[in-house]
């Protein structure tokens, strides 16, 4: 099962502590996910399922290629970081 990790300034906002899924795409384990902590599904994911701008997704520490259809490969005893991603200069 892949764990899935929510950065601490999203717990600020609603709770979602780390949980272990089952899948083998991104899409798989963050539906999964948040159908478990479902208050943060709209602060994760845009109207049309995809990751909203100022979020980053790090599967075992590689930043998620696909961001619409969250086609990326997630491996079984992977761990997927989502957390705030930093913008500005």
């Amino acid at each position: 099962m892949a764990r899935i990790v929510f950065t601490d300034n999203l717990q600020r906002h609603v709770a979602c502590p780390p949980v272990n899924v089952d899948g083998s795409t991104l899409r798989e384990v963050l539906d999964a996910a948040l159908r478990e902590h479902a208050g943060a599904r709209g602060y994760v994911l845009d109207e049309q399922g995809a990751i909203r701008k100022h979020v980053a997704v790090f599967i075992d520490g590689v930043l998620a290629r696909d961001r619409q259809t969250l086609t990326d490969a997630v491996p079984p005893t992977a761990v997927v970081y989502v957390m705030q991603a930093l913008s500005g200069g």
